[in-house]
């Protein structure tokens, strides 16, 4: 398993040295200063690979730009409007570029409008540390009594309307206002952020797309863009929702082991493939993540490794991210699952045998708690993570090895 590191560029808080003392040697970054839907050159990334690998006094890193997170499909892409045939072909021209330059992974997502979504992204735990939290009640708050979405109502249960409707009641108008800070106004690697009147129009957009018809939307957008990628010999790895469910009368595409097998067999190509996320696929308690990467496994490019508590089980539900080896995950029986996947790899002489993966989304804790990071991509917090984490794979490996 490779080791990598998500970085967001030179404004990144955490620099390249912290990653270089972390232990990891892949970075996961963008362009993330281009526009959706913009091409991204081969002079543009060469200089940030130049930046990745190299230091101010020239030395080299160590370090190499091993995955792209993410090459943005744009809203027209996926609604089939406005620029999106143009949006199109500046995809399959940036993935050319990317190949060109020896970049062989990019991950992407189809989530329509939102990103992946969190009421409070400064949560704190009893013992101090913080992390990123969805709370459902909160949530369905802000979509009915403050976004105040047509319909928003019919979409929860009653017992959630009935203790949005109190909790609103209780927020001052700060409250209110971190509220819709934190789920619309852009999160770290988020493509776009929204003002409240900008959302209800993107909202609007999607009248008349249900899932049926952004799966056909996702299918048209692979078929074009695969053989490009072939092209370029770099494999796609479509992330799962973020929450893997509704959220405002949107439809989510990829929530599910089903989702996920319906996309690889719409579009037969290697090319085509998965971003495994434990977080994201855990808050569902019916996703089996050993058993995905047993019989999806061939078609998993790129993974994200993190944890999260479920507080309630019926969707919508509230979590919260957990350390790593903490939460509803098993991750020891997940990475055993993936080791055997890359042995696997290993006796059919695949190239890609080693899978690139990142500590995802780390609490705030000791100097973390000081430092004004990214909200889930802390130092410290991921660190601990990765740190666990590779502790994991050593003991697996090297039991395995000893059986062997």
């Amino acid at each position: 398993m490779q080791q990598t590191w998500r970085w967001f560029g030179p404004g990144d808080k955490v620099s390249l040295t912290d990653v270089r003392q972390a232990g990891a040697t892949g970075i996961v970054t963008a362009l993330h200063d281009l526009p959706n839907g913009a091409v991204w050159s081969k002079s543009d990334i060469q200089a940030r690979q130049q930046i990745i690998g190299r230091s101010s006094d020239g030395k080299e890193t160590g370090l190499n730009w091993s995955v792209v997170e993410s090459l943005p499909v744009s809203e027209d892409i996926k609604r089939q409007s406005g620029e999106w045939r143009a949006h199109l072909d500046s995809y399959k021209t940036s993935l050319r570029n990317l190949g060109a330059c020896g970049i062989r992974t990019v991950c992407y997502n189809f989530m329509p409008v939102l990103d992946w979504t969190r009421t409070d992204v400064r949560f704190t735990l009893p013992n101090g540390a913080r992390c990123m939290r969805f709370d459902a009640i909160d949530f369905a708050a802000f979509d009915i009594f403050i976004l105040k979405r047509p319909g928003a109502r019919e979409d929860f249960p009653d017992d959630i309307v009935d203790a949005a409707q109190h909790r609103v009641r209780q927020f001052s108008d700060a409250d209110k206002q971190r509220l819709v800070d934190n789920i619309i106004c852009g999160l770290p690697g988020a493509e776009e952020g929204y003002t409240l009147d900008a959302l209800r129009a993107r909202l609007k957009d999607y009248a008349g797309i249900d899932q049926a018809k952004l799966r056909a939307h996702q299918i048209d957008f692979l078929s074009e863009v695969i053989p490009a990628a072939e092209e370029a010999g770099v494999n796609l790895c479509c992330h799962p929702d973020d929450p893997p469910f509704g959220l405002l009368g949107l439809p989510r595409i990829m929530s599910t082991e089903e989702d996920y097998s319906r996309l690889v067999e719409a579009v037969t190509s290697k090319a085509n493939g998965i971003t495994l996320c434990s977080g994201s696929m855990g808050v569902r308690v019916q996703n089996d993540l050993p058993g995905m990467v047993d019989r999806l496994g061939p078609h998993i490019h790129f993974i994200h490794l993190r944890n999260v508590h479920r507080e309630t089980e019926t969707l919508p539900n509230s979590f919260y991210e957990a350390a790593h080896l903490e939460g509803a995950t098993d991750m020891v029986a997940l990475i055993a699952a993936i080791l055997r996947e890359e042995a696997r790899r290993r006796v059919e002489g695949r190239e890609d045998a080693s899978i690139p993966f990142r500590p995802d989304h780390g609490q705030d804790i000791l100097t973390d708690l000081e430092t004004d990071t990214q909200p889930g991509y802390p130092a410290i917090g991921r660190l601990k993570g990765l740190a666990e984490l590779r502790g994991i794979i050593a003991a697996l490996s090297g039991s395995q090895m000893a059986a062997a």
